[in-house]
């Protein structure tokens, strides 16, 4: 038996042969593996995509252990998408992951080629960055997916899907709105978006990365589920 009929031959059985062939031959790009991205980017390899681009310029820091997937006490100071990549390969050997240290700005876009996938996750914090990739990628034909705002939540039950000008509770989503209003420049397409209307307050004192500019409380089981749900959105999307 090779080792991807061993690792997905569970996937295989609730999907089909033909299905997990066409999830292998998608081509997939999520920017920012935190705690959200990471784990998306963990199951979409854990369910038999093949081809997958991670994007995220920061270093694992010791504030990012309760909630990413790479971060550990052995990988802090390492490279985020290093670390991420190297975990995925020990999932899937023959997988083909592509670890960019990058940030997605208005200086950089056009190096990432977006019109060569066919899904793109957007798990990026910056409000600027996040809204320019928005608008970007809604322009391509690949399937887009975003993920609101996941800190200063604790309540699972409160995550949902919608698309994106119909979130309701979400500062993030708020202010996105807002920004592409003020520009009048809107996405050229629908998007679903994960989000929470679930905000809570820091109650803790505030202690950040020295890479991190400010930071608000975050729970792995809240942001782990985000991600997760981006992954789902890609797979059955796919299988559809």
């Amino acid at each position: 038996m090779a080792i991807d009929q061993g690792i997905f031959s569970r996937a295989e059985l609730l999907v089909g042969g033909e299905t997990m062939e066409r999830i292998a031959q998608k081509r997939v790009i999520i920017f920012g593996v935190g705690g959200v991205g990471s784990w998306c980017a963990e199951s979409l390899v854990r369910s038999g995509i093949h081809q997958l681009t991670i994007v995220d310029s920061d270093c694992v820091c010791i504030t990012n252990i309760n909630r990413q997937l790479m971060a550990t006490t052995k990988t802090i100071g390492q490279v985020k998408v290093d670390a991420l990549k190297e975990r995925l390969l020990t999932i899937n050997p023959q997988a083909e992951i592509t670890a960019l240290q990058k940030i997605f700005t208005q200086e950089t876009a056009e190096e990432f080629n977006l019109d060569s996938y066919d899904y793109i996750i957007d798990a990026i914090d910056s409000l600027k960055d996040k809204a320019l990739l928005i608008l970007m990628a809604c322009r391509t034909k690949a399937k887009f997916f975003s993920s609101m705002g996941a800190a200063l939540k604790m309540d699972p039950t409160r995550i949902r899907v919608t698309e994106f000008w119909k979130v309701q509770g979400d500062p993030l989503a708020r202010a996105l709105r807002k920004k592409f209003k003020s520009q009048q420049q809107f996405p050229k397409r629908k998007f679903q978006c994960v989000y929470s209307d679930e905000l809570l307050s820091n109650r803790g004192q505030h202690a950040t990365c020295e890479t991190e500019s400010r930071a608000n409380g975050t729970m792995v089981h809240v942001t782990a589920i985000f991600g997760l749900m981006l992954g789902g959105l890609v797979l059955s999307d796919i299988t559809a």
